[in-house]
């Protein structure tokens, strides 16, 4: 906690409940916005970590009687956030089995002759790795170690001869979890969120139809990014033929298979199966994900004591919970309706098209100011599509893409996602570089989604 950063968000909370209410929404709306404001503030600050900050100001609301104990507590039941939750402990099954990095030194071996090779087989063994992740910022911990060991082979570490090799990995390892992130429904904690979120505006978004939509200008922006970077970045060299064989001396040493490993690699085949198909054989996503941990639980690939020390899932299902009700309870109540009306009266008189070129422009930019994809979704979100619908664009095309969004400026900037943490500390990432490579990789991914992406799913929609 940091106190100075906390005083100045705690007395402009204080004065804007001291002004009259703005015209059109009531006291105890206003007083329950500017807490949902003051949670998310003082996260983008650094002042309180999102628990801390969700946990605070939700009290506050419920002991103000702003928000009834009852709403407040709606949220830990919403199936969603189980999902969540049960997949962020599925996915440390493929990390403990070691089926994640054996994944990542496969692809390797196979495409690793070139730096853009390398990089192509990041992004493919990310994406083929993503539906079983729930958190980008855990399958930064499959993907880093393995970037790691080839920078290391390579000579390309922070004290190596090619240098600029290893910042084209690890910045192509940030750029490739900001594409799989958007590829599938459960590859980041807050989609399933924002696809709750979407739900309420009257969007339908399931795993399959998330996939459809994404996969052509994930796979347009996949193709072009090591390109861009390799051009950006200009590493020493423009082949490096020893990766494949310092993937399979790794591979060769791990062996075949082991059990673990082959049973992870099952329990997840059968869940991204039934992700996709659930809708028309009647399974739930949620049971169906709690099925295959009790899977792995019986089979000891995840084991009970691994159960116990995994804080961070109760962390994420606590936040994750609180601040949902807290965003879903501002639209029941008009604000974000309110906010929404405010917001599009520069907007007035654009065709749709360039009103919500200009909103989702907006939506990426203001990334700058988060520290946090979810904090961003929770405070932006709704805002956005509310506006893009009453411009007279579609609803789903417009939900969609601003889903999207939230992952794939994900590298904006050095700070833009938890998952960039274990990159910038690899000592190859001077954050001044960071922001111009991460810049120049949500601008190609923004002109990709707008380009293909939009008219995709105004055709699919």
């Amino acid at each position: 906690m940091r106190w100075g950063r906390l005083v100045p968000v705690l007395l402009g909370m204080g004065l804007l409940l001291l002004l009259p209410a703005p015209s059109g929404l009531t006291p105890p709306v206003r007083a329950l916005a500017v807490l949902f404001l003051a949670a998310i503030v003082s996260v983008v600050a650094r002042a309180l970590p999102i628990l801390h900050a969700a946990l605070a100001f939700s009290a506050a609301a419920a002991l103000s009687g702003v928000l009834p104990v009852r709403s407040l507590l709606a949220g830990f039941s919403e199936d969603f956030i189980v999902l969540i939750v049960a997949a962020f402990l599925l996915s440390r099954a493929v990390i403990r089995s070691g089926l994640g990095s054996r994944i990542a030194l496969m692809v390797i071996a196979r495409l690793g002759s070139s730096p853009t090779g390398i990089l192509y087989g990041v992004f493919l063994a990310d994406a083929l790795l993503a539906p079983a992740f729930p958190s980008n910022t855990a399958r930064s911990g499959v993907l880093y170690p393995v970037l790691d060991s080839l920078c290391e082979g390579l000579g390309a570490g922070p004290g190596g001869e090619r240098r600029r090799l290893g910042s084209l990995l690890m910045m192509g390892g940030m750029a490739s979890l900001s594409l799989s992130s958007s590829l599938w429904l459960t590859a980041m904690a807050a989609n399933p969120a924002g696809a709750a979120l979407a739900a309420e505006a009257g969007v339908s978004v399931s795993f399959l139809s998330w996939f459809l939509a994404a996969a052509p200008p994930v796979v347009a922006a996949g193709l072009l990014l090591p390109l861009l970077l390799k051009r950006a970045v200009r590493p020493e060299v423009t082949r490096t033929p020893e990766a494949p064989a310092l993937a399979r001396e790794h591979l060769a040493r791990r062996g075949p298979l082991s059990r673990d490993e082959r049973i992870t690699a099952a329990v997840f085949g059968g869940l991204v199966l039934l992700w996709s198909l659930g809708p028309s054989l009647g399974v739930d996503r949620t049971a169906a994900a709690l099925g295959g941990l009790a899977v792995l639980l019986l089979t000891g690939v995840y084991r009970l004591k691994d159960l116990r020390r995994e804080g961070e899932a109760l962390e994420i299902w606590i936040w994750f919970a609180l601040l949902y009700t807290l965003s879903s309870e501002l639209n029941k109540v008009g604000f974000m309706k309110w906010l929404g009306l405010l917001l599009a009266r520069p907007l007035e008189g654009l065709p749709p098209w360039a009103a919500f070129t200009a909103l989702a422009a907006a939506y990426v930019l203001l990334h700058y100011f988060f520290v946090s994809q979810s904090a961003h979704l929770f405070a932006l979100y709704g805002v956005f599509l509310g506006i893009a619908v009453s411009a007279g664009f579609p609803a789903a095309p417009a939900a969609y893409f601003l889903l999207f969004a939230t992952n794939f400026f994900s590298c904006l900037t050095p700070q833009g996602s938890s998952a960039n943490v274990l990159f910038l500390g690899s000592g190859l990432l001077p954050p001044e570089e960071v922001y111009r490579w991460g810049g120049l990789v949500t601008l190609l991914n923004f002109a990709v989604f707008l380009a293909l992406g939009l008219p995709w799913l105004l055709v699919l929609f």
